[in-house]
C-alpha cells in the first residue's frame, strides 16, 4: 500500500490518494505541488500489514527534489482495513 501511495504521489493521482485514505480523515480535496518531483521511496519499518492483521504501521523515508533541492519527508504511518481494503490512516502518535 505504501509503495503505491508513492507511486500515486509521483504520477500526481490524487483520485487513488484520497481512494486509498480513511473516510475518518480523508480531506475533502488534495492538490499536490507540481514542482515537487518525489524520487525515491525507502521502507525503514513495518509492523503488521499482513493477510491475517487489521491494522499495520509503515515508518518510510520518501525523497523529493523541490525548485532544485533535494529533501526528504520521514513519517511513521498508520494503515487499516476498511470494507476489506488497506488504507492510510495518517501518521502515528508518539
Amino acid at each position: 500500500m505504501m509503495r503505491s501511495r508513492f507511486s500515486a504521489f509521483s504520477v500526481g493521482d490524487t483520485a487513488y490518494l484520497l481512494r486509498t485514505w480513511h473516510p475518518d480523515t480523508r480531506p475533502p480535496h488534495l492538490t499536490l505541488d507540481p514542482r515537487t518531483h518525489w524520487t525515491h521511496l525507502e521502507i525503514l519499518e513495518t509492523t503488521g500489514g499482513s493477510p491475517f492483521h487489521t491494522e499495520g504501521t509503515v515508518r518510510f523515508r520518501a525523497h523529493y527534489t523541490q525548485h532544485g533541492t533535494q529533501a526528504h519527508l520521514e513519517e511513521h504511518s498508520h494503515f487499516t482495513r476498511h470494507a476489506g481494503t488497506w488504507v492510510y490512516v495518517g501518521p502515528t502518535t508518539p
